[in-house]
């Protein structure tokens, strides 16, 4: 006996039912291929960051391109009054690439730099693994001594520097006096080149300490303990610890300090101002101030300028070095 099959309705897909109807959809072709973002969400970033930029160029900018036409500029105070524009040229980066005065200046603030940021590095670096180490309530009044030293101005801290060194009334020679030193009692640390270097490099330590001490202390923060105990196991002291588990963990921390600070101390200049104008004779002035005083104290604008050029060119090496180094790193990683 023959069986007869009955034929089961089938219903269509109904548009937009599940993925039925976008089977269909795609066989018929009626699905259009995926979008992608916007124009305006593409410029979305750009745009948030053009207030930023805008500024930044207005504020920095600007006044770099000035400084950079006035290089090029005989500009005095005749000039200034007559409100005249003499071009000269090279002739400024002439007079200053052949003038030893400049070469003398420019020496001593690379070894000033140099100093300045060995010591913030070292001094930094071991309070900010102090500060790992101490309790809760001592690592709290640390920070808060940290904090007040970093936040008082420049000025009113050289001005205490000054009052600390005075030859009469100062606290440091009444405090050599009675340790022993008593041809101290009257020293005048501000009567050579020396002992001005000195008060300078110790109150930018004093003020740069505490940026270099949070930073290690943050990043410190990160290194897992196991490792510490790994370390120590395997008989190594303090300094073996540092160098083969704290280093190699805040590499990218100590190239990128390093590099600001040598920007910032390069750069520094109201301590030196501050603390005995360039004296004693001119011989602890580095080049922001040598320019402010070719500037403002000779009036010659136009050698000022020309100085202010090539220190943002001696940076802008220095930038150039730093970039390389962290791009080498980032390969390497």
């Amino acid at each position: 006996m023959a069986v007869q099959s009955e034929r089961v309705p089938t219903r269509s897909p109904e548009p937009g039912n599940g993925a039925g109807s976008i089977s269909a959809d795609v066989v018929a072709g009626r699905v259009r291929p995926p979008v992608g973002p916007t124009l305006l969400a593409r410029s979305t970033p750009y745009l948030l960051l053009l207030p930023a930029i805008v500024a930044t160029l207005a504020l920095l900018g600007w006044p770099l391109v000035k400084t950079f036409e006035l290089s090029f500029q005989n500009l005095n105070k005749r000039q200034l009054i007559l409100h005249l524009t003499e071009w000269n040229g090279f002739d400024n980066y002439k007079d200053q690439l052949t003038d030893p005065d400049f070469w003398h200046t420019t020496g001593r603030s690379v070894v000033f730099t140099l100093i300045n940021v060995v010591a913030i590095m070292v001094g930094g670096t071991l309070v900010g693994m102090l500060l790992n180490r101490l309790g809760k309530k001592m690592r709290i009044l640390l920070q808060a001594g940290l904090i007040l030293a970093w936040a008082m101005p420049i000025v009113a801290s050289a001005t205490v520097f000054s009052w600390l060194f005075d030859s009469r009334f100062g606290v440091v020679n009444w405090l050599l006096d009675k340790l022993g030193w008593h041809s101290m009692a009257d020293y005048n640390w501000y009567s050579t080149q020396t002992g001005t270097f000195f008060v300078i490099i110790l109150l930018i330590v004093w003020g740069s300490i505490p940026f270099v001490a949070f930073n290690m202390y943050a990043g410190l923060t990160t290194i897992p303990s196991e490792l510490y105990e790994a370390a120590r196991m395997d008989g190594a002291g303090p300094w073996k610890i540092f160098q083969c588990v704290v280093y190699p963990s805040l590499k990218p921390f100590f190239l990128s300090t390093t590099f600001l600070e040598v920007i910032w101390v390069f750069k520094a200049f109201t301590q030196v101002l501050a603390i005995n104008a360039g004296g004693p004779g001119g011989l602890t002035a580095t080049l922001p101030l040598y320019a402010y005083i070719q500037g403002t104290g000779n009036q010659h604008y136009g050698i000022a300028a020309t100085i202010a050029v090539l220190t943002i060119l001696m940076l802008g090496v220095m930038m150039a070095y730093y970039f390389r180094i962290i791009l080498k790193q980032e390969d390497e990683l």
